[in-house]
């Protein structure tokens, strides 16, 4: 039996550029795009969103004690689905960026930036592979540019990348016009959560301050026609919320707090039909 790279099959080639160009394209000019977080490395899971009106899913390797061989094919799964897989790394770490992609990511979000410099080391890994060392510096400082055929092969090689960056601290914030002028930036992802703690109202979603700082990001991202994104909030009318004031990436809760919530709800519905006793109360936010 012929073993056949994937990659090199023209069908399935045509089809990882299509779902990734066009999520890119949607980022960029203000589409909605619609998907969610996940943490089970079951094949179960991956079928349950088969089907489902949804364009990406995130992988998240930063809390979630996820290997590169049990990553390389969740992502090619993902892909199989016409889901593009987009994998969150722990930091602005290029190389890191350079194997999930390797693994078949369609692209990065990294957690916890707050400088362009870091971008500027991510888009070197996402969109100008496979330069390194002192060539890829002097490109990323100014100092050098692309030109002729090298600069079409790269732009060639790297367009179905997608590059994302998690907005999570005041200090981005800060930093978000400097963030925003990076060339190459698909979107900016919100980390609630964290934001919310650097804000010093931690799990304050409703608060001024909170509202303040995600209706600057949306602001600033949609003007630069970056995309700007949320995860995980806890609830669907935050969602919608923001949504409408132009956020465009909606990562919607994760594949651990849908089950925890949904069985919650439902051995409680059951409870109170049949008269027995009540529960547990609702269960506290798990915390992606």
């Amino acid at each position: 039996m012929q073993v056949v790279n994937e990659e090199s099959k023209p069908d399935v080639k045509m089809k990882r550029r299509s779902i990734e160009l066009e999520l890119k394209e949607a980022l960029h000019q203000g589409r909605p795009v619609h998907g969610t977080l996940v943490t089970s490395t079951s094949p179960k899971s991956i079928e349950s969103l088969a089907g489902l009106d949804i364009d990406c899913v995130m992988i998240d390797t930063e809390h979630i004690p996820l290997g590169w061989h049990d990553l390389g094919w969740m992502c090619r799964a993902y892909r199989g689905l016409g889901i593009v897989p987009i994998v969150r790394i722990p930091r602005a770490d290029p190389f890191d960026a350079c194997r999930v992609l390797d693994m078949g990511a369609g692209g990065i979000v990294a957690a916890y930036i707050e400088t362009a410099e870091e971008v500027g080391l991510l888009r070197g890994a996402t969109k100008l592979r496979p330069l390194k060392g002192k060539k890829l510096a002097d490109i990323l400082d100014g100092s050098a540019e692309l030109e002729g055929e090298l600069a079409d092969y790269v732009r060639q090689r790297n367009e179905n990348n997608i590059l994302l960056v998690n907005i999570e601290s005041v200090a981005a914030i800060a930093a978000l016009d400097e963030i925003l002028a990076v060339p190459d930036l698909d979107g900016v992802l919100i980390g609630p959560h964290d934001l919310s703690c650097s804000l010093g109202h931690p799990e304050q979603y409703d608060h001024p301050l909170f509202e303040a700082a995600i209706s600057e990001i949306i602001t600033k991202a949609r003007a630069k026609s970056v995309g700007a994104g949320v995860h995980n909030l806890p609830k669907i009318e935050q969602e919608i919320k923001w949504r409408k004031a132009g956020m465009n990436l909606i990562l919607h809760r994760s594949d651990v707090t849908l089950f925890r919530q949904g069985l919650h709800d439902n051995l409680a519905a059951i409870r109170q039909a049949t008269g027995e006793t009540a529960g547990a109360p609702t269960p506290k936010e798990i915390i992606i």
